[in-house]
């Protein structure tokens, strides 16, 4: 499925995606803040695309001028989202390109993304959470109506081997539908 907004297109992520995957997911300042680590090699890229960003219901976040891939969201609905949820609710997760940070195209794409949720897939409920400290999730967040529900202290995240605190928002298809 490919989804759009007035400056992205949302689109399945591919092999030929792996080399500028990586330009992106190589800085330091990108997934260690998400929970992932910093991606090592093209081949690694092109790894991950194949095991992890071929997921249902995942998209690479192109600019709509060159359909080229700077960035990733995804929904993951029910059991595929670690936050332990029922099927009719979802999980979205996200991360951008450094050069592409403070353009608000993640509030664009994950407008999209909450509008698919709830108007394509039915979903009742979304649910958004970042790590201590990742102030620019938190704000993306906020720009598209999550509103803050509860924190997870002191919790081993396997993909970093390491401790710690998230802070996850919610938003329900009545208060988006009341938004809108």
């Amino acid at each position: 499925m490919i989804l759009t907004t007035d400056r992205l297109i949302l689109r399945p992520w591919t092999d030929a995606d792996a080399e500028t995957l990586y330009q992106y997911a190589k800085d330091p300042e990108v997934g260690p803040i998400a929970g992932w680590p910093v991606h090592t090699s093209v081949e690694n890229s092109l790894e991950i695309i194949r095991t992890v960003l071929s997921a249902d219901e995942t998209y690479a976040v192109c600019l709509k001028d060159n359909n080229v891939a700077v960035g990733s969201v995804g929904l993951m609905i029910g059991k595929s989202s670690n936050l332990d949820l029922p099927d009719t609710e979802g999980e979205i997760g996200y991360w951008i390109g450094v050069p592409f940070w403070g353009q608000a195209l993640i509030p664009e794409a994950c407008r999209e993304m909450i509008r698919h949720g709830f108007e394509d897939l039915g979903l009742e409920k979304l649910w958004c959470g970042c790590f201590e400290g990742n102030i620019k999730s938190k704000r993306a967040q906020e720009k598209c109506g999550f509103r803050y529900h509860h924190t997870n202290r002191d919790i081993h995240w396997a993909l970093m081997d390491d401790i710690r605190t998230e802070h996850v928002t919610c938003l329900s298809r009545e208060d988006w539908e009341n938004e809108g």
